[in-house]
């Protein structure tokens, strides 16, 4: 059998640490090498253990997070955890392999970790729990309105709106982008802009800039660029 996961987990808040520990625990292919409550305590034991992959927060005192991300080695991959979204841009700056916002979920965890397996191919005999879902619900006009994840094109983010684009036409939601990137499978989802997240199916071409789908063109970020080749270009 492959070698686990071997992760470690550097938040300065208890409680925070208590959710990581048990979320990893439900996943058989995870294993806690240490958890850590502070940067100097990280430093000691990645000089001495092999880590692939560090849960890490990134307001923390003395050395930050985003400090401590870039003095390590970056064969080292990180999915950083924080309660400050502002942080997500210099995050992904940092070429992160995902970005939790507190307070964590299971799903998004789950969404989290699938795609850094996939991204980065590490491969196990377990597999990922999934959720069964194929569709969530969104309130439109004072009603919910169910959404099938096979007929989302792509979804645009307008400030406090979301037009989710479907073969039948655009659907407009008052939610922000970041709620509804949670409730989708990252399989099938890739955010690839601050106000973009297409559907991987759907996509007709793409290059370094843009994916095309329906004809449309749309914009790749700098700060989403990195992931999103590495994630399409595992489908050439």
């Amino acid at each position: 059998m492959p070698d686990k996961i071997r992760c470690l987990i550097v938040d300065d808040e208890p409680v925070a640490l208590d959710i990581l520990k048990n979320h990893i625990s439900k996943i058989d292919f995870l294993e806690i090498v240490q958890a850590c409550r502070n940067a100097t305590e990280a430093f000691n034991c990645i000089s001495s253990n092999k880590i692939d992959l560090i849960f890490l927060d990134i307001n923390m005192p003395g050395i930050s997070g985003i400090a401590f991300a870039k003095s390590i080695n970056k064969d080292i991959k990180i999915i950083f955890t924080t309660a400050y979204r502002e942080f997500a841009i210099e995050g992904f700056d940092l070429h992160a392999a995902d970005y939790l916002l507190k307070p964590i979920s299971f799903e998004r965890f789950l969404d989290a970790v699938n795609n850094f397996r996939h991204t980065y191919s590490f491969q196990t005999n377990e597999n990922l729990p999934a959720s069964s879902n194929e569709f969530f619900f969104v309130k439109i006009d004072r009603k919910m309105h169910k959404i099938d994840f096979q007929k989302i094109l792509w979804i645009e983010s307008l400030s406090d709106y979301l037009k989710i684009e479907t073969p039948e036409g655009t659907k407009v939601t008052r939610e922000t982008i970041s709620s509804i990137e949670e409730k989708l499978p990252d399989a099938n989802f890739l955010r690839i802009h601050r106000s973009y997240i297409i559907n991987i199916s759907k996509i007709e071409s793409y290059s370094h800039e843009e994916v095309v789908i329906e004809n449309k063109s749309l914009p790749i970020s700098r700060s989403y660029k990195e992931r999103t080749l590495n994630i399409l270009q595992g489908y050439e």
